[in-house]
């Protein structure tokens, strides 16, 4: 893959971020139209099987939500080897999102800063999608994660999550609330306690049998975190997805100027990567149950950072940023890696090694 960091510097690097978002992402889309080539190049070694939430993922490392925002691209995505992924995040109504620009890199840092605001066409728009991508038998495990419409206020924010959840869980391997983005106004405040346990309820009970996660934030106290791993057994959730991005901007290597220029939004990538380290291991430490599922997100580049992070208790874990630095056979390198360093999935056929 030596010539995507050159096209990453002459091409990539010179387009806005979202402008050259779309364009990598309409090139992932026709991926599936190569008859089966990139799958055999790219899909992950049946070794790295993982049985979680009861299924199986072709294997534990899988993209996050904020990449593929309306379901229209898993097919293409699965191709390139990733083992699940989480589309959306999906809102009752469609929703154009925040002015532009609104992402933003930091080269240095290998990070991204975005304040996209869910933008998205919403869930019913994507119900058909996720529908055709399910009758795929080489489709990967698909998450779909649901979040509060901009329009609807806060106190109204349950019966927004429980009308996209009757629409989504049906068709979702499963579903993830999103209570954590910093990016729609008063959403952060829904990890409160007395807000999240009426709202996680709710959800729960419209969800079925599908198994249910909640999203949070890197952004808490260690007692904020204990008591949302506390609230998610006592009302049935499946497990947590630890973490989404920070609003913190400390130990950069970008310049006081250029982090002021950007302005507010969430920062993801590197810098992220000891923190969401550190909550995964915070929440093991109050919940080892292994049945309870626990996808460990942040920071994740290589093969060595998903080990780290499953050896620390990780179910699963999931990347984004590393996508846009390292590129289209990322989620290939990073089974490879697995594979060399002796992984061997939970769900691996008896014999393979």
């Amino acid at each position: 893959m030596r010539w995507y960091p050159m096209l990453f510097t002459t091409v990539l690097r010179r387009m806005d971020p979202e402008s050259a978002h779309h364009w990598a992402f309409r090139v992932i889309q026709a991926v599936p139209l190569a008859g089966g080539i990139v799958r055999r190049l790219c899909g992950p070694d049946p070794s790295l099987r993982v049985r979680a939430l009861g299924t199986t993922f072709p294997s534990p490392f899988g993209l996050a939500a904020g990449f593929d925002k309306n379901a229209t691209a898993i097919a293409g995505l699965a191709e390139l080897g990733f083992g699940h992924v989480e589309v959306g995040t999906l809102t009752r109504y469609a929703q154009k999102g925040n002015p532009k620009p609104r992402m933003f890199r930091l080269v240095d840092d290998r990070g991204l800063v975005n304040r996209m605001g869910f933008n998205n066409e919403g869930a019913a728009a994507a119900v058909p999608r996720i529908e055709r991508a399910r009758l795929s038998r080489r489709r990967p495990v698909i998450g779909v994660n649901i979040g509060k419409s901009r329009v609807t206020e806060v106190e109204d924010a349950v019966a927004d999550y429980v009308w996209s959840t009757q629409r989504l869980a049906p068709i979702a391997d499963y579903l993830a609330v999103n209570v954590s983005s910093p990016n729609t106004p008063g959403l952060r405040g829904l990890q409160e306690l007395e807000l999240l346990e009426p709202l996680l309820a709710a959800v729960r009970e419209a969800a079925g049998q599908t198994p249910l996660l909640v999203k949070i934030a890197p952004d808490m106290e260690d007692e904020q975190i204990d008591g949302i791993v506390a609230l998610a057994r006592r009302v049935g959730l499946d497990g947590i997805i630890a973490t989404n991005t920070t609003v913190s901007r400390d130990n950069l290597r970008a310049s006081e100027a250029e982090i002021a220029r950007i302005g507010a939004g969430g920062l993801s990538g590197e810098p992220l990567r000891d923190r969401s380290l550190d909550v995964l291991r915070r929440i093991r430490a109050v919940e080892p149950d292994p049945d309870f599922c626990v996808i460990a997100v942040g920071g994740v580049e290589s093969a060595f950072d998903v080990l780290e992070r499953l050896r620390a208790g990780a179910t699963l874990v999931q990347g984004y940023t590393a996508f846009v630095y390292a590129g289209p056979l990322w989620a290939r390198s990073v089974n490879r890696g697995l594979r060399r360093a002796g992984f061997r999935g939970s769900g691996a056929p008896a014999g393979r090694r």
